[in-house]
């Protein structure tokens, strides 16, 4: 028997608790782990709080992702013991995810922890820190590096803002932040942020499609207007990484960033990233991340918190990462 997270749906409604279930009611796979961690994340928030329809079938286990060791195996690559994690896949949407004290999935899903890291540590980063640390390579790959000018992060305290912000400073750049939320000024400068805005400077429409040409990139987790001020703010020839919807999916923009500016608009995909690329980002991270930086990162909670923790994640009122102990 282990503890879970259990989603359970009637009619339109779906009711969070934790339950004691059988490793006989785990789904398919030929990996079955020992969950020591996983986190909460945005798209968890949406799944626990029925605000979207990304699981297909109920009962459900959340968590999208997943770190602890293997306890059984029947996959090539891996053995009993092996410390591993997991983000995206579909795991916590469609597959059982990381809320609970067990998983079974795909071995070929799984990365081996990185040398040096705890669990908890990977769980820090997660696939916030993840997809962070893809859109940073993308932006790289079309001419990002140190001192070609300001890097813009906007939704800065949350988990894919706070972990960019750390690894770009780390790496010498100028970051420029954007948070609604004054309370985490000091927060953010710890991390690395040499400017913070307001983010009101860019959630209204522009009166123009293109503004003062000021950023040399920018990793955007908001989407929206926002996203579109930003393409109008970006430097000849500089790019944006788009990795969430935070302030709404529709993006109202003209051309005229990309005819007269030569500007790019990379899009980020953490779920699916092909398995080379994805373990390049993590031996990117365990590269240029500091771990202790994790630390001001952190909240910790038990599965029993995450249904009042979704609707805190939703609303925009957690800062940084929610590291989720199964055990506790």
């Amino acid at each position: 028997m282990f503890k879970a997270l259990v989603l359970r749906k009637d009619g339109d409604r779906v009711q969070a608790a934790v339950e004691q279930l059988d490793e006989a009611q785990l789904p398919e796979g030929d990996v079955t782990i020992a969950v020591e961690h996983s986190t909460l994340n945005y798209k968890d928030g949406l799944i626990i709080g029925n605000k979207a329809p990304l699981v297909r079938s109920y009962p459900h286990v959340p968590g999208i992702d997943l770190a602890g060791r293997v306890i059984e195996s029947r996959h090539e690559g891996f053995e009993p013991g092996d410390p591993v994690l997991l983000t995206g896949w579909g795991v916590g949407e469609r597959h059982w995810g990381g809320h609970a004290e067990r998983a079974r999935v795909k071995g070929e899903w799984l990365v081996p922890l990185p040398d040096g890291w705890s669990t908890r540590q990977a769980m820090a980063v997660g696939t916030a820190g993840f997809t962070a640390m893809l859109a940073i390579m993308a932006l790289e790959e079309h001419g990002l590096e140190p001192g070609r000018g300001e890097v813009l992060v906007t939704g800065g305290a949350g988990g894919v803002g706070s972990i960019a912000i750390a690894v770009l400073a780390r790496l010498g750049h100028q970051v420029t932040v954007s948070t609604g939320r004054p309370e985490t000024h000091d927060y953010l400068r710890l991390l690395g942020a040499t400017t913070v805005i307001d983010r009101a400077e860019l959630s209204e429409p522009a009166s123009r499609p293109l503004e003062a040409a000021r950023f040399a990139g920018c990793v955007d987790a908001v989407g929206g207007t926002t996203l579109a001020r930003v393409l109008g703010q970006l430097r000849q020839g500089c790019s944006v990484a788009a990795v969430g919807n935070a302030g709404g999916n529709e993006l109202r923009a003209t051309v005229l960033p990309f005819l007269l500016r030569g500007v790019n608009l990379l899009g980020i995909d953490s779920v699916y990233c092909p398995m080379e690329r994805r373990k390049l980002a993590w031996q990117r991270l365990a590269r240029d991340l500091e771990l202790r930086t994790l630390d001001d990162m952190i909240e910790t909670a038990r599965l029993e918190e995450l249904p009042r923790l979704s609707g805190a994640i939703l609303a925009g009122q957690v800062r940084g990462r929610v590291v989720v102990d199964p055990t506790d």
